[in-house]
């Protein structure tokens, strides 16, 4: 009886494990590293929010420390690298070569780039970064990493402005492959091994805010100010399905694909309260609408292992899961779990590699959060 109440408090102290790195800026993007780290269990990039042109990302790392001999060591999050990033970035993601990395189907893990450890972002362009351990302060054992610029893919060499960019989505099936949308009504679909456009589309009557890549390498959809949530095969561009439109064509800020069940999607609208869930089977009507919050939503996120539950976070401070699995029955009216941050949550990521982690973005803070 003392054994199992010993297990249970010890995973009653895993189930509240938190962990807070602390930045020296506003922090906006995030994105979790899909490889394995022996030597860190945590590994991260965040992107700053700061209204000029310098901005930064931090590559973020794990350690134990053990800050005085009696002690036990405790996990701390450290910053392995910092790197320039002209304006903000709207998006940061690793490369999802970690994701399936047992699958043939990715054929090496990026092609050109072989085994580099890379993330790409985007703001006025997208690029690609590479990161290794950094010789001059120590090599491997230090924990310490360097950063280098691969690539910068702009398709507009004619003239010097450029179209921001909103989002980008990086394609599990093949790592070369990257979409980016644009407040010019375009996306484009990147081969990063060539940097070159292989697609260039108009997709939407207005800025396109958003795109995610389906199963496989043909399907994408995109959401923008237009209101609606479209669905391209890049085997017949020519035409586009419209799954959803919002009633009075409020614009729909961010998408996001359920990747256990590429049937759906989940996609909100710019200051809504509400998170829409969709069924590409059934167009047009919602599955259903997750309340919840008391301010706008600003992100979502699917579990990594698990089709019927979803993160979702928000202005009112808070980051709730949510189980959908009798969505298809009857409307869900409460979440199953709970978090409230210390100020309004500006995005969140659920880990791929660890999906006991979600990740949430708050003021200057990152929050690493056991589920």
């Amino acid at each position: 009886m003392a054994d199992s109440a010993a297990v249970s408090q010890q995973q009653q102290q895993q189930r509240k494990e938190i962990y807070t790195y602390e930045a020296p800026w506003t922090v906006f993007s995030l994105a979790w590293s899909n490889r394995i780290q022996q030597n860190s269990q945590f590994r991260l990039a965040i992107g700053s929010y700061i209204e000029k042109y310098e901005n930064s990302v931090q590559i973020l790392k794990s350690r134990y420390t053990q800050h005085h001999p009696q002690a036990e060591p405790m996990m701390d999050i450290y910053s392995a690298c910092t790197i320039e990033h002209p304006y903000p970035c709207t998006k940061i993601l690793w490369s999802p070569e970690g994701i399936k990395n047992n699958s043939s189907s990715l054929g090496g893990g990026g092609g050109n780039f072989g085994s580099r450890d890379l993330l790409a972002t985007t703001g006025d362009y997208l690029r690609i970064w590479s990161v290794s351990p950094d010789d001059e302060k120590g090599g491997p054992e230090s924990g310490m990493l360097k950063s280098k610029r691969e690539s910068m893919l702009n398709n507009n060499n004619k003239s010097d402005y450029c179209s921001p960019l909103t989002s980008f989505d990086w394609n599990e099936y093949d790592p070369s492959i990257i979409g980016t949308s644009s407040i010019d009504t375009t996306c484009t679909i990147w081969d990063i091994n060539t940097s070159q456009a292989k697609t260039q589309l108009i997709a939407h009557e207005r800025e396109v805010f958003d795109i995610a890549f389906s199963a496989g390498t043909d399907v994408f959809a995109t959401v923008g100010a237009d209101g609606s949530v479209r669905m391209f095969d890049q085997r017949n561009l020519e035409h586009s399905t419209i799954i959803y439109e919002t009633a009075n064509l409020e614009p729909l800020l961010r998408l996001e694909w359920n990747k256990q069940d590429h049937n759906y999607l989940a996609t909100f609208k710019v200051d809504s309260l509400t998170t829409t869930i969709l069924d590409i089977r059934v167009p047009s009507v919602p599955v259903t609408e997750l309340g919840g919050h008391h301010n706008c939503v600003n992100a979502v996120a699917w579990a990594p292992h698990s089709s019927c539950h979803i993160c979702t976070a928000g202005d009112d401070s808070q980051a709730l899961i949510w189980d959908l699995t009798q969505m298809s029955k009857r409307s869900v009216e409460d979440p199953i779990l709970a978090y409230n941050a210390e100020a309004e949550v500006n995005n969140l990521r659920w880990s791929s590699s660890q999906p006991d982690w979600v990740s949430i973005a708050f003021a200057n803070k990152l929050q690493i959060l056991r589920v």
